[in-house]
This record gives C-alpha cells, sequence and structure tokens, in this order.
C-alpha cells in the first residue's frame, strides 16, 4: 500500500503537515525528536559501558570460591 506513494504523494502530505500545524510547531517538535534520540543514544551508550565494566570485573576475580571464604 505505501510502497506506490512516490514523490509528489510525499510532498502532498508534507504540505497537508506544514499547513494543519505550522512552522513554528513543526520545528519544535523536530526539536524534542532530536534530544530523544540524543538521550536514548547516550542511554544505549551507557548500558554498554557498565555491561562491559560488569564484565571485566568479572573476569578480573578468578579467585576460586573457597579461597574467598579463607579470605
Amino acid at each position: 500500500m505505501l510502497n506506490n506513494i512516490g514523490l509528489p504523494g510525499l510532498l502532498l502530505i508534507a504540505v497537508v503537515v506544514l499547513v494543519l500545524f505550522g512552522r513554528g510547531k513543526i520545528s519544535s517538535l523536530m526539536g524534542e525528536v532530536g534530544k530523544g534520540i540524543t538521550a536514548f543514544k547516550k542511554g544505549v551508550d551507557d548500558g554498554k559501558k557498565e555491561i562491559e565494566e560488569s564484565a571485566a570485573d568479572a573476569a578480573r576475580d578468578v579467585t576460586p570460591e573457597k579461597e574467598k571464604d579463607k579470605a
């Protein structure tokens, strides 16, 4: 269904959205979308770092359980 819209259809949709919402509303909305994408990427990077740090901590601690209990 969406594969036959084409360029004229997309331009028509863009014009209708611009008329309905106005330039200021659309620009502020796109700014918020950009901030959301940036926050999402930062969260993903922080999650990756946390996983890597926990894996590194687990790899460093190779003491057998019996020796840990004695210490």
